[in-house]
């Protein structure tokens, strides 16, 4: 089974954060959620609050299939912050796994050196006008760049969960939780 962090800063985009930890769960995947400090309720950007399951430092030591960042501001802003997060994501890569990042958060992963050379999209205004070096800035909702996929906003978080799915479990998975979703 795969094991993913989907780590929550506060102020991060509630819908995409939901909408990628109820696929990634509906398709089986293992899904750890963890905030950044001792304080495990989530004031996401609208208000709306989520309860962490555990904090960074407490799965810091672990291995994780895929980590990846829900957008949002001041959220992303806070995960780019953190020296931790960056350490993390460029380790996964490191070990075969994939860093993923929606909406704000792909500045993060600029920050980490993991879109160098690479093709990438996010929320328009945000690594588009300060992109990593070599990167192209794709305007599409997602973009699949090897071990390292990001998405615009929170209009692509479905389409966003289902690629990372598919990426994860296989192609019969995706199918699997997308008819159960009824989008056609």
């Amino acid at each position: 089974m795969a094991k993913v962090l989907v780590p929550l800063a506060q102020g991060c985009e509630e819908l995409e954060a939901v909408t990628l930890i109820d696929l990634m769960v509906r398709a089986g995947i293992e899904v750890v959620t963890a905030s950044l400090d001792d304080e495990r309720v989530i004031t996401a950007s609208r208000g709306v609050q989520l309860i962490a399951q555990t904090t960074l430092d407490q799965v810091l030591g672990q291995e994780f299939d895929l980590v990846v960042l829900p957008g949002g501001l001041p959220g992303a802003d806070y995960l780019n912050e953190d020296p931790r997060i960056i350490e993390l994501l460029q380790r996964t890569v490191q070990h075969g796994g994939l860093s993923a990042a929606i909406c704000a958060a792909p500045k993060v992963l600029v920050s980490a050196g993991l879109l160098d050379n690479r093709e990438a999209t996010s929320y328009p205004g945000v690594i588009d006008v300060e992109p990593a070096p070599g990167m192209q800035y794709l305007d599409l909702p997602v973009v699949d760049a090897g071990s390292v996929l990001t998405s615009k906003g929170p209009g692509t978080a479905m389409d966003f969960a289902l690629i990372l799915i598919e990426r994860l479990c296989g192609a019969e998975k995706r199918l699997e939780v997308e008819q159960g979703l009824q989008r056609s």
